[in-house]
């Protein structure tokens, strides 16, 4: 695998696109990172910094907890 930076990418494109039929290329830049490899796909991969939607959502015992009383709620409906 050979990790180079966007500028050196850009500087040798054909290089390191003949590379990436024969081992996988990552291009970093900052936050992104780019896969090439001998596939036809090209994944983009973004790391983001949490926001506010993230420090707004509940916890996986709160939706555990709702999911239950639903459950619990449909089934004494039932009768």
């Amino acid at each position: 695998m050979q990790v180079i930076s966007r500028n050196e990418f850009s500087t040798h494109q054909q290089k390191y696109f003949d590379l990436a039929r024969h081992q996988e290329v990552l291009i970093q830049d900052g936050d992104f990172t780019i896969t090439m490899n001998a596939s036809p796909t090209v994944e983009l991969q973004t790391i983001l910094e949490p926001d506010e939607d993230f420090f707004r959502a509940i916890s996986m015992e709160e939706l555990l907890e709702g999911i239950y009383l639903d459950i619990h709620k449909k089934f004494a409906n039932r009768k």
